[in-house]
């Protein structure tokens, strides 16, 4: 099993378990690697350092070389972003394509007031500002959405 760290375009960084060398290298180059926080398929190999386990060798080094970390703040920030979808997806019912009739439903109050998700064209969402109903657009990865459903 080869764990190795990966990079989106977008500078997210994570880890990806595969079989072999050649096994990352074939999904990546098929585009069936993406990203965990943007859904980004354009995926890149980080450098890193192999450990090997020898007897009678000194520690290994610390891992990864400086410029194959990703910063602290940077892992901390895509969880926080990670969990506060997985609770919007919990909290919120998924209304699909009927999001922008639903929205004004609840603003008319023609239906109770909720938590909805669901998706709606720039149009319909330009028109639902102009009636004074608010919202935003939440990237949510296809890995979350599988497991929403």
């Amino acid at each position: 099993m080869k764990v190795l760290d990966l990079r989106c375009a977008q500078d997210h960084r994570f880890e990806g378990w595969f079989a072999s060398e050649d096994d990352a290298q074939s999904q990546i180059s098929q585009k069936l690697v993406q990203c965990p926080v943007c859904s980004d398929h354009a995926i890149t190999r980080l450098p890193s350092a192999p450990r090997l386990n020898l007897s009678g060798a000194t520690a290994a080094p610390s891992g990864k070389p400086p410029e194959a970390k990703a910063p602290a703040a940077q892992v901390a920030l895509q969880s926080l972003y990670l969990k506060a979808v997985k609770q919007v997806l919990a909290q919120t019912e998924d209304v699909g394509e009927r999001f922008a009739e639903e929205a004004r439903r609840m603003h008319y109050d023609e239906a109770p007031e909720r938590g909805i998700r669901g998706k709606a064209s720039p149009d319909e969402v330009q028109a639902l500002a102009e009636e004074g109903i608010e919202t935003f657009q939440l990237v949510v990865p296809d890995a979350l959405k599988q497991t929403a459903h």
